[in-house]
């Protein structure tokens, strides 16, 4: 047998499951879990199966045969081969919690990932991606050389057939244009607990702000600025005597957390945008 993972969006009407299940009959397939959810406000349905066949076949072919039924409800729809590991091409500045995260994972398969690569605007976790054996890309930005790195990288994402990049605290903000060729498929962990504290130094506005709780933020990557829809968020409680380094030193941990669950779903196929929203199978 052979496993395969259908995620699908459309219009909330009576037969849509009946129709995915005719289908998968028709094949002599196993549904071997499945996950829906019906948005009240949206009137949008969503659904989420991991099935199996007794022949081998290519996603753009399931994906062909499965299209008369998803015209039928106008869905937006998409087959993947789960035996297939996702492409990661990970962007980081200096810091490496979230880089050396996210390589402990892949390494011990806590994610169905494989890296292909690290690139940066600076050279300090170059030592890093060396002990993983991991290609590192020296990519410095200016003012002035911004249009043409941007265009480095996004040939880059493109040589190494990158399907996600990860922005593991990279701390550049990209063009509009470069949102837009990634859209749907670069990921970034913000160091706050969105939409507070935007912007550089979220640590010292929160400690000037006495907060007692400090967060992360995993959103997909946008034009708008840190505005993009939210995969996952997590937060931890502070007190009045802690400093903004203790508080970054947590919020190190959290953004490691929040980030390597936002990939990982964003692997498994959990991911369905609802608008400016998210649904999450977990």
């Amino acid at each position: 047998m052979h496993d395969y993972i259908l995620t699908l969006s459309c219009h909330d009407r009576m037969g849509i499951v009946h129709a995915f299940s005719a289908w998968l009959l028709q094949h002599h397939g196993n549904i071997v879990h499945a996950q829906q959810f019906g948005d009240l406000d949206s009137q949008q349905f969503f659904l989420r199966v991991h099935f199996s066949l007794p022949a081998h076949c290519t996603d753009t072919e399931l994906e062909a045969d499965f299209l008369a039924v998803a015209e039928r409800f106008g869905m937006q729809f998409h087959i993947h081969d789960a035996s297939r590991k996702t492409r990661l091409l990970i962007l980081v500045s200096r810091q490496g919690h979230c880089l050396n995260d996210l390589l402990f994972r892949v390494r011990n398969e806590q994610m169905a990932a494989e890296v292909v690569g690290v690139a940066s605007n600076h050279l300090d976790l170059q030592p890093m991606a060396a002990a993983h054996g991991l290609p590192f890309h020296h990519l410095p930005v200016s003012a002035d050389t911004r249009v043409a790195q941007e265009a480095r990288l996004l040939a880059l994402v493109k040589e190494s057939h990158a399907d996600l990049v990860v922005l593991a605290r990279y701390m550049q903000i990209l063009s509009t244009d470069l949102c837009k060729a990634l859209e749907g498929r670069a990921i970034n962990i913000h160091h706050s607990f969105l939409p507070s504290f935007k912007g550089a130094r979220p640590y010292h506005q929160a400690h000037a702000r006495g907060v007692k709780l400090i967060g992360a933020t995993a959103h997909y990557v946008t034009q708008d600025l840190d505005e993009g829809p939210i995969i996952e968020q997590d937060i931890e409680r502070v007190d009045h005597a802690m400093n903004p380094q203790d508080l970054s030193r947590i919020g190190s941990d959290i953004e490691s957390v929040v980030l390597s669950r936002a990939v990982r779903w964003h692997v498994e196929h959990r991911i369905l945008l609802n608008g400016k929203r998210t649904v999450v199978f977990r």
